[in-house]
């Protein structure tokens, strides 16, 4: 009996495995950001090259963004909640392919494409990869999270006390070393977004993923146009 209990956990174990590692490219429940959420500004870093590779990446064939629809639903109701106190969202990132994320991993791979050190003052290239920064698979790739951040009305800039993707402690949220300016409206940002349904992180300040995100081990690979 025992023997058949160890055997069915193995089956079960790379049944899960081998779920996490569904990629699929069926993009019908997804929609466009802007087709729901009218005032928000695009600033999509991986459609150029201002990112942290110093290229434009895979995948992104239009400067848009896209979620699964329940996410999108969420992201309306703190657009909503923000656009009252006087604030729109800023896109830098949503849905991310598959494609995107292998064009991440090879460039850490090569040893003859520096990137843009701006982003990663502190560290090498390779401890981006160790250190968890970057992973072969990601949560932007299962469609509902997003990285974002507010801005004023008239468009105006609001300090967060650091940039999109800067790889370090400063992009922690609770890093302390920054203004109280700065750290009230880290909290105006993630409080919307977790009222409305996401979950943010320690290390980013600007990612957040819905709670009960419907595509927990599908990984989608469509591209962005």
């Amino acid at each position: 009996m025992k023997k058949l209990l160890v055997a069915f956990l193995v089956i079960v174990n790379c049944f899960v495995t081998l779920q996490a590692r569904i990629i699929s490219t069926d993009k019908s429940d997804f929609a466009e950001i802007s087709t729901v959420i009218d005032d928000v500004v695009y600033d999509i870093r991986y459609y150029s090259s201002n990112n942290f590779t110093g290229n434009k990446i895979n995948g992104y064939k239009a400067p848009k963004a896209y979620l699964t629809k329940e996410a999108l639903a969420a992201l309306a109701k703190a657009a909503e909640d923000l656009r009252k106190q006087g604030y729109r969202l800023l896109i830098w990132d949503a849905y991310r392919p598959q494609k995107a994320v292998d064009n991440f991993v090879a460039w850490i791979k090569d040893p003859y494409d520096e990137g843009d050190k701006t982003f990663f003052p502190e560290l090498n290239k390779s401890d981006l990869i160790k250190g968890d920064y970057i992973s072969t698979k990601s949560g932007h790739t299962r469609g509902s999270t997003v990285d974002l951040t507010i801005i004023k009305k008239d468009g105006s800039f609001v300090d967060m006390g650091g940039t999109f993707d800067l790889f370090s402690e400063i992009s922690h949220y609770k890093y302390p070393n920054i203004t109280e300016e700065q750290k009230r409206n880290r909290k105006i940002l993630r409080d919307a977004m977790m009222k409305a349904g996401f979950k943010g992180i320690y290390s980013e300040w600007w990612h957040f993923t819905l709670r009960n995100e419907p595509y927990k081990n599908i990984y989608f690979n469509f591209d962005i146009e």
